[in-house]
Parts: structure tokens; C-alpha cells; sequence
């Protein structure tokens, strides 16, 4: 089993989503430091990118403030190089093609090997082209994790069979952020899943609230979280860790 599916090993996963730089990679280090030390079972850092499709408006407006701030690619990676020293849980990096394909996609993922990332994560990247990055994700180690929507639907299998680390199960359609609820029959996305994989599955997309979390994961592996998360960042800057240790842990609890 690959450490990105080491991260269910011991009950229901708690996934929290940060944005690198936003506002400072100091910041997303205590961040870090806090969703760890309060029971995140594995971290998604998102490196950010001007044009993230998948991403509602917080998020973007965190992609944003973190390049006008100055952030890199190269930086990002210093960072992450520099938090592994103490961050023993699986961390896996979410960005979209454009960025792997304009650094080097084989220079990118030796360098995630190198720095300790775990796993990628690309929502722009089609099932059916990734073969553009899957061979060198195999040689470095890096699991290329892939994502079911709501309209995948008869690719749902084929994608399940050849799954690596986790699948990202999106819980609607459109993009991320908050939602009061969420109405997608995952039950029977899931079940299709799981007739064809054990792979891990956790639920993303929407989720915020401990009655949420705890709903999504009597029907998966584990709950991802971003927007509520980079919210925090938003509304309290360089404070925000403090609010987030506490977060992660009242979510990781509800599992």
C-alpha cells in the first residue's frame, strides 16, 4: 500500500486543504503544524495556479493573494522540504497541469519524490490523458490520485480499477466552496467503487460543518476540506492557525 493509502489505515480520514503562500509560507507552515498536531490524517497543499478551474470563489481569492504575494513553485518546495523534518503524515500537492507541464513535468515530480510529497492531484487532468504524467509519477513514487465526479458515471469502474493511493470523490457538480447541502446520490457512486476496488474513497467538495463531515464519512473512507479552511486563512491572516488546530480537531472528531 502506497503512504497516501496509509492515511485510512486507522478509521475514518480527515483531509484538510491549504493553500501554500496565502498569505505567507510561514503561515502555511503553522497551518500545517496545527491540522497535523490536531489529527489530520493527510494534508493537500495546493500550489497555486492564475487560472484554477476547479475552484469556487474563496479559493481562488486565496490562489491570488498568495502569487501576488510572490509565491513559487520553487519556493514551495523549499518549504515543503523544511516542514517534512517534523511532518510525518502523508502530504500530497494539488495544482492543475499547467504548472507541472511549465516547470518540467519530470523535473516536477522527482522533486515531489525528493521533498517527501506523497501524492498529485490534477482536477483539470482527463482520466483518459493521463498517461501525460502517470509513468513518471510510477518511477518517482508519486501517486497520481484521480477524481470521480457526479457525471462520470459509466466511467466510474474503469476509473476505480486503476485508482492509486485514494480516489477524490467530488460530491457535486461546479466548483468548490461551502454548501448548506449536498444532494449527489454518492451512495451509488461508492457502490460501483467498491464492486470494483478496495481502494480508499473520500468525499470532497462542499463539506464544512461536523454533521457534514460526519455524514459524508458513513458513506466513504474520509472527508476533504478546503474552503471552509482557507476561509479561516482569509478572515484571520497570520492568526489563522490557531483557529484551524481547533477546526481540524472538532471534524476529525465527528468521524
Amino acid at each position: 500500500m502506497s503512504k497516501t493509502g496509509k492515511a485510512f489505515e486507522n478509521g475514518k480520514a480527515f483531509i484538510p486543504f491549504i493553500t501554500c503562500g496565502d498569505p505567507d509560507l510561514e503561515t502555511t507552515a503553522a497551518a500545517v503544524r496545527a491540522a497535523a498536531e490536531n489529527g489530520a490524517d493527510l494534508i493537500e497543499l495546493g500550489i497555486p495556479f492564475s487560472d484554477p478551474t476547479a475552484e469556487g470563489p474563496v479559493i481562488q481569492m486565496a490562489n491570488m493573494r498568495a502569487l501576488n504575494g510572490g509565491v513559487t513553485t520553487d519556493q514551495i518546495f523549499c518549504f515543503v522540504r523544511e516542514i517534512r523534518r517534523e511532518i510525518t503524515i502523508p502530504m500530497v500537492f494539488m495544482t492543475y497541469a499547467n504548472v507541472v507541464f511549465s516547470y518540467g513535468a519530470e523535473r516536477f515530480i522527482a522533486a515531489c519524490r525528493e521533498i517527501g510529497i506523497d501524492g498529485l492531484i490534477l482536477p483539470d487532468l482527463p482520466f483518459e490523458e493521463k498517461e501525460e504524467f502517470l509513468p513518471l509519477c510510477r518511477k518517482y513514487g508519486v501517486d497520481l490520485i484521480s477524481l470521480i465526479a457526479p457525471t462520470s458515471e459509466n466511467r466510474i469502474a474503469m476509473i476505480a480499477k486503476e485508482a492509486e493511493g485514494f480516489l477524490y470523490i467530488v460530491s457535486s457538480l461546479g466548483v468548490t466552496g461551502v454548501r448548506r447541502e449536498i444532494k449527489t446520490d454518492l451512495s451509488s457512486i461508492i457502490k460501483v467503487v467498491r464492486e470494483h476496488s478496495d481502494i480508499p474513497c473520500a468525499i470532497g467538495f462542499g463539506i464544512s460543518t461536523p454533521e457534514q463531515a460526519k455524514k459524508m464519512a458513513d458513506l466513504s473512507d474520509g472527508v476533504i476540506v478546503g474552503s471552509a479552511i482557507v476561509r479561516l486563512l482569509e478572515q484571520y491572516g497570520k492568526e489563522a492557525p490557531k483557529y484551524i488546530g481547533p477546526y481540524v480537531q472538532s471534524m476529525k472528531t465527528a468521524l
